[in-house]
């Protein structure tokens, strides 16, 4: 919070220009939880050093989408231990246990062995369920725009006849 009040100070400008512009920092401040991804716009500064990104767009949004699965993965873990701890009837009795069921929840298997049993729990189950497809959905679509551009450039590099 500190770092974020310094760099809205030398900002100069208002509070909610400086929040906009500055929206992940903002995100940050409010859900500490999420204080890895600051490390985005360093990655990005990195692909950007000689102008061209070095990775291309299908790699970028793989490289996004694997990040975000494992930031989801360990703050949902984090977050239905904590609801579940302790609850009566609660399958879910260590880190280890939450960590295992978050694999499972987001990689859509379900084995059902560890299940929720406090609302909170299966509304943060929820929440990972949808973040999951779309994370799966985001990394099928890359790959395949990027295997129908690779074979798409094949073809057109045959003479034609052949």
């Amino acid at each position: 919070a500190v770092d974020y009040i310094v760099r809205w100070r030398l900002f100069g400008g208002r509070f909610l220009r400086f929040a906009r512009t500055h929206f992940l920092h903002t995100v940050v401040v409010i859900l500490p939880l999420l204080r890895p991804l600051r490390i985005v716009p360093l990655y990005d500064a990195i692909q950007h050093r000689q102008g061209e990104p070095r990775l291309t767009l299908h790699a970028r949004v793989i490289a996004y989408a694997s990040l975000s699965t494992l930031l989801l993965g360990f703050a949902g873990a984090l977050a239905v231990y904590q609801q579940e701890r302790g609850a009566p009837g609660a399958t879910m009795k260590t880190f280890g246990d939450a960590v295992w069921w978050a694999a499972e929840t987001i990689s859509t298997v379900g084995y059902g062995d560890i299940t929720p049993v406090t609302t909170g729990g299966r509304a943060i189950a929820m929440g990972m369920m949808a973040g999951g497809l779309a994370l799966l959905g985001a990394v099928t679509g890359s790959f395949s725009s990027w295997l129908l551009q690779i074979f798409s450039s094949e073809s057109d590099k045959r003479p034609p006849g052949s």
